[in-house]
């Protein structure tokens, strides 16, 4: 089965937008396009539903539902139960709110093992926490590939780590990480682990209750749906962790972790993001599934398609004298997230490409500490090119064309 991708574009309005017309979008980690239920969800919410939910009338009341509605919805996919997910504004600050869960139950002296490899995000909400006297252990990335061996993980393992923190796959690098297989080392150490899911997620939702960490976060915005944080925690983790949120909501799991009120709208549109996964698996497929099965049928049609139009891309950047490809040069073992290091400034290279219609970034993408580790001018950055199963071959033809004339 091949993903159509005709049937895909046609569910993303900026596809038909005349002021995009002509342009490539290679900028996807930083945030995708936004489909079209998702779109249609938050102008229902504006437009009538926008009061204070979960009260007896009949538009709260409508509110309040569509709210739970994307709760359940997106919990179903990802393979848990519906109390274990929470929203919040951003993947920033709900591990920022962990953190501070994680300082509350935690003694001086233990420890926090964080990576090189991660986006800030996922590494410093967790150093801060060296100012209370947590030990803050670090996993590093191989120098010259940026790869994160999982055997180096046991050395820092012992009886005082609490939680290891780790990327699905990196912002950079672009590497997937053996999720289960180090989420099974740590948990043998008696540590939790936490997942940032960021990079991922936009490759095609996890299957988190397979995958088997106690932790998995990404953000909506780059998986086509609102300016939104989704945080699993699992139940036996959330329980033990102290109540973040008010007073009277520490009863409920999924409002622990929500210091804040939630942004209405933007929660109750996340439920276009299951909208879409359920009508990709009805063009393709003429079985009923499960919402866990209909999202791991939909991540192999969008993975498939993305390491089909991936290698060419690698093939043609690989072998230059003057770039450095970060990250393996396999499309199999990695997310389509190519970051470049060139003999000149990353972002005035995207500048150039975008006069070939390609837009593309260029920086360090918060990634400062991955890209030190192996050597990159921090002045310069890296030119990053992503892209998500909506990608046409006929666009990886006009980014490779463009590298030809820039580079």
């Amino acid at each position: 089965m091949k993903l159509d991708t005709e049937f895909v574009r046609a569910q993303f309005p900026a596809f038909a937008e005349p002021a995009l017309a002509g342009q490539a979008f290679f900028e996807n980690a930083g945030g995708s396009y936004t489909c079209k239920p998702v779109i249609d969800r938050l102008l229902r919410f504006y437009t009538a539903r926008k009061v204070q939910p979960y009260a007896p009338y009949e538009a709260s009341r409508l509110g309040g539902a569509e709210m739970d509605e994307a709760r359940e919805r997106m919990s179903a996919v990802l393979g848990v139960a519906s109390d274990e997910l929470s929203f919040g504004p951003s993947t920033t600050q709900n591990t920022y709110v962990l953190a501070q869960a994680f300082a509350g139950m935690m003694q001086p002296g233990e420890a926090i093992v964080v990576t090189n490899q991660d986006h800030e995000a996922n590494s410093g909400p967790w150093r801060r926490l060296a100012e209370r006297g947590i030990v803050i252990r670090e996993w590093q990335v191989n120098p010259e590939t940026g790869h994160l061996d999982p055997d180096d993980l046991e050395g820092l393992l012992d009886e005082s780590v609490r939680l290891v923190c780790f990327p699905h796959c990196s912002n950079v690098v672009g590497e997937i990480n053996p999720v289960t297989e180090i989420t099974a080392v740590a948990h043998a150490a008696g540590a939790f682990t936490c997942v940032d899911g960021v990079s991922y997620a936009p490759h095609g939702f996890p299957d988190v209750g397979a995958l088997g960490p106690d932790i998995y976060l990404f953000s909506a915005y780059k998986t086509y749906g609102p300016h939104q944080g989704l945080m699993v925690i699992r139940r036996t983790l959330a329980e033990l962790l102290p109540n973040q949120g008010h007073h009277f909501n520490g009863d409920s799991l999924y409002k622990r972790f929500t210091p804040a009120g939630p942004d209405h709208a933007q929660v109750a549109a996340c439920a276009g993001m299951a909208d879409y996964i359920d009508m990709l698996y009805a063009h393709h497929f003429s079985d009923e599934a499960t919402p866990v099965a209909r999202g791991r049928a939909v991540h192999d049609l969008m993975r498939g398609h993305e390491v089909t139009l991936l290698q060419p891309l690698l093939d043609a950047v690989k072998t230059r004298n003057s770039v450095r490809l970060i990250g393996p040069d396999k499309a199999a073992v990695r997310a389509p997230t190519v970051a470049l290091a060139l003999n000149r400034d990353g972002e005035a290279v995207a500048g150039e490409l975008a006069e070939h219609g390609v837009m593309a970034g260029g920086g360090d993408f918060y990634a400062g500490r991955a890209l030190d580790a192996m050597g990159v001018d921090a002045e310069l950055g890296v030119l990053r090119l992503s892209f998500t199963h909506y990608t046409s071959a006929a666009e990886i033809d006009q980014l490779i064309n463009a590298l030809d004339e820039v580079l």
